[in-house]
């Protein structure tokens, strides 16, 4: 399974949004810091989810990286839009 999946996956279960978008954007990240070949190191996440209802954006976010535990530490970087 991917990382991307396995975002896809964890925030799914988490959050059980009515959008969810998972891009892999490392390519676009090659010569800079933590790209690795294969990719699997830059992400952009927009999700769209009832259960964001009126938290602020860093409880959002935060409960964005409590679902994703351990999968925050394996990449290099994680660009979230988030709402409701």
């Amino acid at each position: 399974m991917t990382i991307t999946d396995e975002i896809r996956n964890s925030l799914q279960q988490a959050f059980s949004p009515r959008e969810l978008e998972v891009v892999d954007d490392s390519e676009s990240h090659r010569g800079h810091a933590g790209f690795r070949e294969g990719g699997q190191s830059h992400f952009n996440v927009r999700i769209r989810a009832q259960a964001f209802a009126g938290q602020s954006r860093i409880a959002r976010h935060r409960a964005v990286h409590a679902a994703l535990g351990d999968i925050v530490g394996r990449i290099h970087a994680l660009a979230l839009d988030i709402d409701v």
